[in-house]
């Protein structure tokens, strides 16, 4: 008998699981997982025990919920379809980077697995979307760099901006007019006094800035180590 493919919210739920965790190694919870997804404890709780009984999630009551391999598998398979149409958002039809997310929640349930396929060979099989998220390939491998938040570097420290985190749509708006993009070379040149803004020289396409950012801004900033002063602090990935 043929197996039924999942459900959207089925396909929705595991993607929050996995992307909660990707770039740091804390589990999420259910109230967490609730407000990723805006709907009630209740609701998490039904759905997180449906995807238990099919085997693609772990979890114990007032535990943290995480994925099994098959649901790592199936998350996998939709954060390419959404990281693939939000690229092909931004590359090919004009889309600016904070405007390709609930487009591509949409387009993700509705298209064939021939249709993502034929995207990725159109765009070039890219390893990253427009934010900095790597694209998992086909078969599930994935790329991550080793990169760091930008508030937990000490003074001294150069690296390049490698993801920015699309979470809020007005916070990238305001990095796109400032001209903080992707790849741009940064300089952690100190902290405000009485835990105040991160000061950081920035520099994109030609262009050399010095910033002061709120912490807001540099906890959705990663960046790769280009040549890392002695005493600098690194964060857990």
């Amino acid at each position: 008998m043929k197996t039924s493919a999942p459900s959207s919210s089925i396909e929705d739920y595991v993607k929050v699981i996995y992307s909660f965790t990707e770039w740091q190694d804390k589990p999420i919870t259910s109230t967490q997982l609730a407000q990723r997804l805006g709907v009630a404890n209740s609701s998490v709780s039904e759905m997180v025990r449906k995807l238990k009984d099919q085997g693609l999630v772990d979890h114990k009551p007032y535990s943290a919920v995480t994925l099994t391999a098959d649901g790592i598998r199936l998350a996998l398979s939709m954060v390419r379809r959404h990281r693939l149409i939000e690229t092909y958002l931004v590359q090919e039809l004009g889309y600016s980077w904070d405007e390709v997310h609930d487009e591509a929640e949409l387009l993700e349930h509705a298209v064939s697995d021939t249709f993502i396929e034929r995207m990725a060979a159109k765009l070039g099989n890219p390893e990253r979307d427009p934010h900095g998220d790597p694209i998992p390939t086909a078969d599930g491998a994935v790329l991550m760099p080793e990169a760091h938040l930008l508030g937990e570097l000490d003074q001294g420290h150069t690296g390049r901006i490698t993801r920015i985190s699309d979470e809020n749509p007005d916070l990238l708006r305001y990095l796109a007019a400032e001209e903080i993009d992707l790849d741009a070379e940064v300089e952690v040149l100190g902290r405000k006094p009485f835990g105040g803004a991160l000061v950081v020289r920035i520099s994109n396409a030609g262009r050399t800035r010095d910033y002061d950012l709120a912490d807001e801004i540099t906890a959705a900033l990663w960046v790769q180590t280009v040549r890392p002063h002695p005493g600098c602090i690194l964060g857990d990935r």
